[in-house]
């Protein structure tokens, strides 16, 4: 009788597929960088990623949750069931500037990895292909659908220009607004017309004198999409695209009402009609403590450090999808450092950033360390067990 694999064993198998399926992953990497594609159009990333998972052994089914940019990669048939999560829809303007390039290439690493090994460590893989992380939430959809109903942990891991295991990622939710007014010649018979324009005047400004209320986690920008046609026309129709965000989502919903009064101050103020439409809410990420230490040490192992930023660095959060997939299934969601700060996400540098050698080593450090991390939660008894009965 074959003896089994010990843990190292697993780790180093898992390494060498990686390591192998190196030129490939970055080569996926460059591609989706070089092809910035939106939410819910990411038709040539998601379908580089099913046919680099395919072509590396794993079952791949797209259209996944009714959304023709996601798919599944599987593998394995071991009790414990982790979801590995891919992004790869782009800003726009600014391309990949948060670097979803890596996270699909590292995702898809991870994935490669650990086909190699699921089966002798008990584990069912899922890499999970989920469009529109920055705006329209294809985890949340999936996780309306059922995709993530008999998954037992759930990771992934975002690049940013340093190291962190357990980011602060707070709620946020979008709304868009719409202030409807009557057009008439701004010079000649400016009396009869209701200046629309002038009603996001007045909500800006109520917004911000707003912020001496707000707590110093709460955050709310947006920007006007749609202003007026011209000078000598009174502008009967604007629009804007405005994001609340808070700590938590019952502080994000004290803060949104503060909001929609600023925003109805407007309509009262000109006599516009306001129409409002909000997008599903993104949920504060609640990373999982003993999966999180986890992953740093495995990382740690392939050269990763984590330096101590103090809480002033930790306040600069951002928001995913990922948060909604937290509060059901125990998760994380570690940054990856590929350098250059002040040089930040969502800036054309940090695009530009990541399609170089420190991004490629990112990728496949980060591969690395989720699968680590997957074979050693498979291999600790008391953590599998508490993740088997959630």
């Amino acid at each position: 009788m074959r003896a089994m694999a010990s843990i190292d064993e697993l780790k180093q198998r898992a390494r060498r597929r990686i390591e192998e399926a190196r030129p490939r992953l970055i080569e996926l990497s460059h591609s989706i960088h070089a092809n910035p594609e939106l939410g819910f159009e990411e038709r040539e990333a998601s379908g580089a990623l099913a046919g680099l998972l395919s072509q590396s052994g794993l079952r791949v089914e797209t259209g996944v949750a009714g959304m023709a940019t996601a798919l599944a990669g599987r593998a394995g048939s071991g009790p414990l069931h982790l979801a590995i999560c891919a992004e790869y829809d782009a800003l726009p303007g600014v391309g990949h500037a948060c670097g979803h390039n890596v996270i699909a290439a590292s995702s898809a690493g991870a994935g490669i990895g650990l086909a190699a090994v699921a089966d002798a460590a008990g584990l069912r893989i899922s890499v999970l292909g989920t469009p529109a992380e920055e705006g329209g939430g294809g985890k949340v959809v999936m996780l309306d659908k059922g995709v993530f109903d008999d998954v037992h942990a759930a990771m992934m891991v975002h690049p940013t220009p340093f190291d962190m295991v357990d980011p602060v990622m707070i709620a946020v939710v979008t709304l868009k607004i719409r202030y409807r007014g009557k057009s008439s010649h701004a010079s000649a018979f400016p009396e009869l017309g209701i200046n629309a324009a002038d009603a996001v005047v007045v909500a800006q400004t109520a917004i911000g004198l707003l912020r001496q209320q707000l707590r110093s986690t709460d955050r709310v920008h947006g920007i006007v999409t749609r202003g007026g046609d011209a000078p000598n026309i009174i502008p009967e129709l604007t629009e804007a695209t405005f994001y609340v965000r808070a700590l938590t989502l019952d502080d994000l919903e004290d803060v949104r009402k503060k909001v929609l009064s600023c925003f109805e101050a407007g309509a009262i103020a000109t006599g516009a009609r306001l129409e409002i439409a909000e997008d599903q809410a993104y949920a504060e990420v609640r990373h999982d403590p003993e999966i999180a230490a986890v992953y740093k040490r495995n990382a740690e192992a392939v050269g990763r450090t984590f330096p101590d930023f103090g809480e002033a660095m930790r306040r600069a959060s951002g928001s995913t999808d990922m948060g909604n997939v937290s509060r059901a299934v125990p998760s994380i969601h570690p940054f990856i450092g590929i350098g250059g700060y002040p040089i930040v996400n969502h800036q054309p540098e940090f695009a530009a950033l990541c399609a170089t050698p420190e991004a490629d080593r990112a990728v496949i450090d980060a591969a690395v360390a989720m699968a680590w991390t997957a074979i050693d939660v498979a291999q600790d008894a008391g953590l599998r067990e508490r993740l088997l009965k959630t």
